[in-house]
């Protein structure tokens, strides 16, 4: 099977068994359940569209270790086109779910480990790309979703993974045995991972040669014994179970995080990419950064895409489309928009050819690019708030719209034009309200400041990578300067 159905996919998770925990309980049906479902629907569109004809082109690719046409959420990119069709990809998926897809961390993974384990191997007479390929095979064969888990919880900041004064702030290798290793540890903020049939873990920072036990990276199925997943609470998800469509802005799709404990896991030798070689850790780490923050100007675009087409829905409905300053607005969110969008095709055109043969994005162009996102999105919801009013965050329930006695009341007083009914309104300022501040903000608001690193990490990249000796001796050159 080289692509699934939505459907099939569907189908693939239900018949997992995962260890998943929210408000207190085991989720016994996390398939089925109405507070995650919306978020296995958002993966499921991601098998969807590869099914259209219309999408092929951006969706599916002849893969480079099978020669089969597959997903290209599973591709290992040969060429710099390979990277504009990602971004191109991830705007796809952003306007149809206007929600975290999901994927984009796994394919992330696959591509830096591809190229790591390569120069690992180079270095140290090792069988970690070997394994890689055979694994990648493996998920383009069956058409996987691959979480990738590369945050610890860190604990004290100021310490080393091997200092901490609890050990396990850090996944690491606890027991190493002549068939593979145990680990033990956690990854916080994984997107998506109740929805994925396996798990990529990578180290989370640069490492020293005592961290040894902490350099390790492996992929196990998401049902692994010892894997547990606690479900992270997002603003208005229980929304989700009161069974109205309109009150949660975005009933099909969305996105959801989990706390995962990796709780003394088995991890076979053939599914290790790194183990110890501390000295590659930062090569990792910085690859998938780089892969990541480029990702971000697809993902946050398409979502941004909608969150405009709200805004000016909302001022068609107030009769205010017209009115100069909310032209403006538009206009400035556009420009916001498109400027991210073009950060992410930037970097991916000035991508070059690594020694494996896949191919990585300009780090410095990926970098810029994830910082304009810790501020645009900000900046475009601010003014969907402001396009949209106060009664985005004040409007009565559906329940209440619905009610024979008081309905009529909201249908009266909380129209707009008269051309547009009080429901479809309302409709428009729940997703807003979905967008900036529900749950669908976690995964465009929030993640757009702290998803593949803060702000500050990037500016440290933009600094490593700026070359700023190399603009002094410009700047001598024009004003002939020698020394």
């Amino acid at each position: 099977m080289a692509l699934m159905t939505g459907d099939q996919f569907v189908e693939s998770i239900r018949k997992m068994n995962m260890k998943i925990y929210m408000f207190g309980e085991k989720v016994e049906n996390p398939v089925d359940n109405p507070i995650l479902r919306p978020s296995l629907n958002s993966v499921k569109a991601t098998y969807d569209l590869a099914q259209m004809p219309e999408y092929e082109d951006l969706m599916t690719v002849t893969s480079s270790i099978t020669g089969e046409k597959i997903n290209r959420f599973c591709h290992i990119h040969q060429s710099t086109e390979d990277l504009v069709k990602k971004v191109k990809m991830q705007r796809l998926c952003g306007q149809k779910t206007a929600s975290c897809f999901q994927r984009c961390v796994g394919m992330d993974a696959f591509n830096s480990e591809y190229s790591t384990t390569y120069e690992i191997d180079k270095a140290h007479g090792t069988n970690y790309h070997q394994n890689f390929l055979n694994y990648m095979k493996f998920v383009q064969e069956n058409d996987l979703t691959v979480d990738g888990a590369m945050t610890d919880p860190k604990g004290d900041r100021s310490l080393s993974p091997s200092n901490q004064a609890d050990p396990d702030m850090y996944l690491r290798v606890v027991e190493r045995r002549p068939d593979g290793v145990v680990v033990r540890g956690a990854k916080a903020h994984q997107t998506g991972i109740c929805n994925s049939q396996e798990v990529i873990v990578m180290p989370t920072i640069a490492l020293s040669p005592e961290d040894k036990d902490y350099a390790i990276s492996f992929a196990v199925p998401v049902d692994a014994e010892g894997i547990i997943m606690i479900i992270g609470r997002q603003s208005c998800d229980t929304r989700k179970l009161e069974g109205s469509s309109i009150d949660v802005g975005n009933s099909e799709f969305g996105g959801v995080e989990a706390l995962t404990i990796f709780e003394d896991v088995f991890v076979p030798n053939d599914r290790i990419f790194l183990n110890g070689e501390t000295e590659f850790a930062g090569m990792l780490v910085e690859r998938f950064a780089g892969y990541h923050r480029q990702s971000y100007g697809g993902c946050k675009v398409g979502v941004g895409d909608v969150l405009i087409g709200a805004a000016a829905l909302a001022a068609d409905y107030n009769g205010a489309q017209k009115a100069s300053h909310v032209k403006d607005k538009l206009i400035e969110m556009t420009h916001l928009n498109e400027t991210l969008y073009s950060s992410g095709i930037a970097c991916s055109a000035e991508g070059h050819k690594t020694e494996s043969g896949n191919y990585i994005i300009d780090l410095l162009l990926a970098n810029v690019c994830k910082q304009n996102v810790t501020r645009f999105p900000y900046e475009i919801a601010r003014l969907a708030e402001d396009i949209a009013g106060g009664l985005m965050v004040t409007a009565p329930s559906e329940k209440d719209l619905r009610d024979p006695e008081i309905g009529p009341y909201i249908e009266k007083y909380l129209k707009g034009i008269n051309a547009v009914s009080t429901e479809n309104r309302l409709k428009i300022l729940r997703l807003i309200e979905n967008l900036t501040l529900g749950t669908a903000a976690v995964g465009y608001r929030t993640e757009s400041m702290h998803g593949a690193g803060s702000p500050q990490a990037q500016r440290i990249m933009i600094s490593r990578q700026g070359n700023i000796n190399g603009k002094k001796e410009l700047a001598k050159a024009i004003a002939k300067i020698t020394e």
